[in-house]
């Protein structure tokens, strides 16, 4: 096994100090909001965990692409990678809505169109998986992957762009000031502040999965080609 690299273990640790750093600022420093209370705090890490979600379908698509283009498995692994740690972010952020919607929304679960475009977007990415896991050919499965990402990529901007399309009861906190559905909140600068520091918590945290992931991808690739080389 190749060793581990400075950098990813910089990554490694840079990974741990920022969710902590993110955690201070969404339990300590951001206030209280007025009317939903202490549970408005979840907010944070709700968006956080949904922007790299987001972040790693549209890269999967991408690498999708690349890989359709030139047939090199490196792009089929970056592709794995990226959607395996995003599909359990996506899920993460499913459930913390959930927790923040209990007592904003009075229920766990709603079938509002945001709620409802992000369980398909996540059984989406999960059928994913289901597809690579019954294909045995290396190259056919990578080209049904690419393309699965290619078109799965699509619901992304749909669950994105719900919540400006319909009529909704998830707040548009982010560029609305109003925030006027039910459950809303217009945030100070302080939960800005906050906010962002999640965001680039969350982004140091993907990116540290991902390298190793793809690393982990490059091992099984490689026990793979013996056990083909064996069989034949």
């Amino acid at each position: 096994m190749q060793s581990r690299p400075i950098a990813l273990t910089i990554l490694d640790i840079l990974s741990v100090i920022s969710i902590g750093v993110a955690t201070y600022f969404a339990l300590v420093f951001a206030p209280t909001e007025l009317f939903m209370g202490q549970v408005q705090r979840v907010f944070y890490f709700h968006v956080g965990t949904a922007w790299v979600g987001m972040l790693g379908f549209i890269l999967a698509a991408v690498a999708g692409v690349i890989y359709l283009i030139n047939k090199d498995m490196k792009w089929d692994r970056f592709e794995v990678a990226a959607v395996e740690i995003s599909t359990m972010f996506f899920f993460i952020t499913i459930v913390l809505g959930s927790i923040w919607a209990r007592p904003a929304w009075n229920t766990w679960w709603t079938w509002d169109p945001r709620l409802t475009t992000a369980a398909i977007t996540e059984l989406i990415y999960i059928a994913y998986f289901m597809l690579r896991a019954g294909i045995e050919d290396p190259e056919k499965r990578a080209r049904f992957g690419a393309v699965y990402t290619l078109l799965g990529g699509i619901s992304v901007p749909i669950t994105f762009m719900a919540i400006r399309l319909f009529r909704t009861i998830h707040p548009v906190v982010v560029g609305n000031e109003s925030a006027a559905a039910e459950g809303g909140f217009s945030m100070t600068g302080d939960m800005v502040t906050a906010m962002l520091v999640a965001f680039a918590a969350f982004t140091i945290i993907f990116i540290d999965l991902l390298w190793h992931r793809i690393r982990i991808g490059g091992l099984q690739e490689k026990v793979e080609q013996l056990k083909l080389k064996i069989s034949m």
